[in-house]
């Protein structure tokens, strides 16, 4: 990436059908090398891998958000399928713990050119208190916590909010990737997410990957939004 790493900008794909998803990606396509699209659940379940192919083709790079966790050996396995449809980058928890991560690690190492895989800290809906009563801390220690854990498997870095993300690299490496869900990029409404930044805010804290969906997919002319969003991106 380079001495000064451009931050990237990740849409999500999270319309309600194949077809709403895939105009949008038509229309953002010309910019499809500066872009990475978000694949989650719903997207995913419904459509598959043929809709995973056909982003391919139009020239993105896909991050496949379906948030790995389960037992260390089941966890290796379905990265392992994850990256024979070569996926560019796939997401795990990092509460399934360390042991898991390292499998996943270890099963993918065989590719020659193997996903990126990320570790979800802390989910960025929960408020501090609503997190606290499921991992009996604060969000700021746990994901320290969890970063450290995803940094000593092996991972390439972790999803996190922008209000974590200096603190992550400060303890890890700064090369160790921070990708950042709910983005508003010009401060628009922050919906069901509690801990959002602007572009300026997630750049000051050294974010990697910043990723937009409603600010985009709502938008009036979503090509026009994008290539505003990449505009700021290079100036920044």
């Amino acid at each position: 990436m380079g001495n000064k790493k451009e931050m990237k900008l990740c849409i999500a794909l999270d319309l309600p059908n194949k077809k709403e998803n895939l105009k949008l990606a038509e229309k953002i396509s010309e910019n499809a090398n500066d872009i990475w699209l978000k694949v989650g659940f719903r997207s995913y379940i419904r459509d598959g891998n043929e809709f995973l192919k056909e982003l391919k083709n139009l020239g993105f790079n896909i991050f496949l958000d379906l948030k790995l966790y389960d037992i260390p050996n089941t966890m290796a396995d379905a990265a392992e399928e994850i990256a024979k449809h070569e996926i560019d980058m796939f997401n795990v928890h990092a509460s399934a713990g360390e042991r898991a991560m390292k499998e996943v690690m270890k099963r993918i190492s065989k590719f020659k050119k193997r996903p990126l895989v990320l570790a979800v800290t802390a989910l960025t809906s929960f408020s501090n208190d609503e997190f606290k009563k499921i991992y009996n801390d604060d969000i700021e220690n746990k994901a320290k916590e969890f970063a450290e854990m995803a940094f000593n498997a092996g991972l390439d870095g972790v999803v996190c909010s922008a209000y974590e993300s200096k603190m992550i690299k400060e303890i890890t490496d700064k090369n160790f990737l921070t990708l950042t869900p709910g983005i508003r990029p010009f401060g628009e409404n922050a919906g069901d997410q509690k801990r959002v930044a602007d572009i300026d805010f997630a750049k000051e804290n050294l974010v990697d990957f910043i990723v937009v969906g409603r600010p985009v997919y709502k938008d009036k002319n979503p090509k026009e939004k994008v290539e505003k969003i990449l505009e700021k991106l290079k100036e920044i």
